[in-house]
């Protein structure tokens, strides 16, 4: 992702341009607003940060300018002198969020993620359009087996209604793949889709991102802020890994679903929003119940209609058609062909998969990447034969040594390298090919270490 960063304080420039680079970002920078909006003219920007308060020219006027020569960046705003009267105007101007200073760097990176993932939805959303029209959920998602074209036909009846949805299913099933395309054939279809991890945000932070908080409610709070339920308004919003809500938490999402209203963290005001919600979930919510960890009135408010993934392993007839999918996706974005041969399409079916659909994907990726060139065989993919045994990785281990351990960070490590190899030491670009997070791979790089 591309970033452009547009302020007359040049020690904030410098400041955000390594914050976002150790990211992962590719980030540019211009003090002087004329020079920017004729930079983003001319060249291809995902995102640009823009002060409100500029000489010359403020924000506004360069959000305006900018959107009239149909500029298609997402515009981040910033000020430190920011109402929420301004941040309604920049975004009903086109802009995407609107950040007070100061602020904290993961807010900033937190905002950055989530344009990013809003516009990665976005265009799939246009492809699937595009190429799809008005097709059933059962043309969105790749199977073959009667357990999967049986789920997508609930899910297909299911998205026509207003009804919650909870999708259980081990993690790399494909959940969040399916409450998009539920999303796509409802009739908040030409809404957005938002989702968030609700393991992955900090605790603290996790009631603000969903409610939205007041200013002085906290410290860092310098400003009004809206909630991804707010946000969300009039179109679906999924909570992923729902079964990491905080008890605290979980009680005020009862009362959303029950009363239909939000109450930002130190507001006295409630507010109506209507959000069609789905949940998903990799635990076992009943046990969670029975231990206390969950609240049994807002499993039973959630559990409404539950659609079960089963994971690759029970179905291994739709390994062949995913492949299909996956090695054609793998070509159209390495610019060259990508098939596999049968022995390996043999090996693959075959193979358990504990990362199920996610693996898969990652996987081809990664063979397709890292092969010789030719038809992609078994030992492209790792896979020691065809009969499920386990996957193999090249390089070195510790000779002399069966220490598991040893041997799985001699393991890590060279994939790491590896993945690094073929990114051109990209880091974000190596954790998608790894298939983990970038806070994963900087932790993994410092414990291994990788340099």
């Amino acid at each position: 992702m591309r970033l452009l960063i547009v302020d007359d304080d040049v020690n904030l420039r410098q400041s955000l341009a390594l914050l976002l680079g150790e990211a992962g970002y590719a980030v540019e920078s211009e003090g002087d607003p004329e020079r920017a909006l004729a930079r983003a003219g001319g060249e291809k920007f995902d995102l640009i940060l823009c002060d409100v308060r500029m000489p010359k020219m403020d924000g506004l006027t360069f959000l305006r300018r900018y959107r009239a020569d149909a500029g298609e960046a997402l515009l981040l705003m910033m000020s430190a002198y920011g109402s929420e009267e301004t941040a309604l105007a920049a975004m009903r101007e086109g802009a995407y969020d609107y950040l007070h200073k100061p602020f904290r760097p993961d807010e900033v990176t937190m905002t950055i993620r989530k344009a990013e993932e809003r516009e990665k939805l976005r265009r799939e959303v246009e492809a699937l359009r595009s190429n799809l029209g008005a097709g059933a959920v059962q043309d969105l998602i790749v199977s073959e087996s009667r357990a999967m074209r049986d789920l997508l036909d609930l899910a297909s009846r299911v998205a026509r209604h207003n009804t919650t949805v909870l999708i259980t299913g081990e993690s790399g099933t494909g959940k969040e793949v399916l409450a998009r395309a539920i999303h796509r054939m409802s009739p908040r279809g030409e809404r957005g889709f938002t989702a968030i991890n609700c393991a992955a945000i900090p605790e603290h932070l996790l009631e603000s991102e969903l409610f939205g908080h007041t200013k002085g409610s906290f410290t860092g709070a310098v400003g009004d802020r809206a909630g991804l339920f707010e946000l969300a308004h009039e179109a679906t919003l999924l909570l992923d890994e729902i079964g990491d809500l905080p008890l605290d938490l979980q009680a005020k999402l009862l009362r959303v679903l029950e009363e239909g209203e939000i109450r930002r963290v130190g507001g006295r005001d409630s507010k109506k929003v209507d959000v069609r919600l789905i949940a998903a979930t990799a635990k076992p919510l009943e046990q969670a119940v029975e231990s206390g960890e969950f609240r049994a009135d807002l499993f039973y408010r959630l559990n409404v209609v539950r659609l079960h993934i089963p994971p690759l392993r029970d179905r291994p007839e739709d390994v062949p058609a995913l492949l299909t999918s996956f090695a054609r996706q793998a070509a159209s974005r390495l610019g060259h062909p990508v098939s596999i041969t049968p022995a390996a399409l043999d090996a693959l079916t075959h193979h358990p998969w504990p990362g199920n659909v996610r693996e898969l994907r990652n996987a081809v990726e990664r063979a397709a990447v890292l092969g010789s060139g030719g038809p992609l065989d078994a030992k492209d993919f790792a896979i020691r034969n065809g009969n499920g045994g386990p996957p193999t990785a090249s390089g070195a281990l510790p000779a002399g040594t069966l220490d598991l351990k040893s041997q799985v960070e001699a393991i890590e490590r060279q994939a790491i390298l590896r993945a690094l190899e073929a990114s051109g030491g990209n880091r974000r670009q190596a954790a998608g090919l790894l298939g983990i997070s970038l806070r994963t791979l900087f932790y993994k790089m410092r414990r291994l270490p990788v340099h």
